[in-house]
């Protein structure tokens, strides 16, 4: 039992702090009041940015086919295939149209995907490469996108140049910051790379709760309908799957570039869509973040099992 809860903790720690957040929900006051969780988020991307190695991530500039695929595949091509599906699946759940649009424009994961191409013994530089040009691109294209979306979904006009400025503040500065103080810093942060993990998760979980607390009333009423957001997240993240494995394959990359490639383009951060969505959405569509939860349940169980299916792939590549 013990054993595990050490292997499943994060899985356990959602249950946990779901329930939780149904028993107090009150508590989710706190952690806006002291604002606890933007502290969380500011600490998680300024660790990234002393962890992430940006000599390796530069080398990947040389293939324009991958940093184009990329960008394409992951911010503007799923955006649009999510609309159009979202609208024909949800109809007149508004909420989870909304929902499915957050998490559709936001950029890729950026400790998960990577943990998992290293899993899958793929080209861990082209994954952080991966994550650097997706996340410092989607601050830009975020806003516009929404704008787009979301406002011929619902008639709501979203401030772009705000948004953009928030996104800035809120990922860019902290990452530069954790990258001035790399020299300083990485050999502590490297010395303590699984503590960090954890921390980066641990604000995942406190996410959750925040998003569960500020909507028990509406959970409740929503009911059975959060197993069809479930059921759309689990079908649209294994399309989406199975078309960058094509696509990686059809930019003819090698065996780790496709692993790296199929698994973090596919990947997109709750992080980020719930700074959209607490900052500009939760009033009008309280039930949105519940697609952008159930979406990064999916591809964390989805993307372990295919990286441990690439993974005995490449062993038994290099056992030939």
């Amino acid at each position: 039992m013990i054993h595990f809860l050490k292997k499943q903790w994060f899985f356990v720690g959602i249950a946990v702090v779901a329930a939780l957040a149904f028993l107090a929900p009150g508590t989710g006051i706190l952690v806006r009041e002291y604002n606890i969780l933007k502290i969380g988020i500011f600490l998680a991307f300024f660790t990234t940015g002393v962890t992430l190695d940006t000599s390796d991530v530069l080398r990947q500039l040389k293939d324009y086919k991958v940093l184009l695929a990329a960008v394409v595949s992951s911010l503007i091509l799923f955006p649009f295939v999510t609309y159009i599906a979202a609208n024909a699946f949800f109809r007149d759940q508004t909420d989870f149209i909304i929902g499915a649009i957050i998490i559709a424009t936001v950029p890729v994961t950026i400790a998960s995907g990577t943990v998992m191409t290293g899993i899958a013994r793929g080209n861990i530089p082209l994954s952080l490469f991966i994550c650097v040009l997706c996340n410092g691109v989607a601050i830009f294209t975020i806003p516009p996108m929404l704008n787009i979306l979301v406002s011929v979904t619902e008639p709501i006009n979203l401030p772009v140049l705000q948004m953009t400025g928030s996104l800035i503040v809120t990922i860019l500065i902290p990452t530069i910051i954790g990258q001035l103080l790399q020299s300083r810093l990485r050999a502590l942060a490297y010395r303590h790379k699984k503590k960090i993990s954890i921390f980066n998760q641990c604000v995942v979980l406190l996410i959750i709760f925040n998003a569960v607390a500020s909507s028990t009333t509406k959970l409740i009423a929503a009911g059975s309908d959060i197993v069809y957001a479930f059921i759309f997240v689990i079908i649209l993240h294994n399309c989406f799957l199975l078309f960058n494995y094509r696509l990686a394959k059809a930019i003819k990359l090698d065996r780790p570039s496709v692993s790296a490639f199929t698994i973090h383009t596919s990947q997109k951060t709750l992080t980020v869509s719930y700074l959209v969505w607490s900052g500009y959405l939760a009033a009008a569509f309280p039930m949105a973040l519940i697609p952008c939860i159930a979406y990064h349940l999916t591809q964390s169980i989805c993307d372990t099992i295919l990286a441990e299916q690439f993974r005995k792939r490449a062993g038994r590549s290099s056992e030939a």
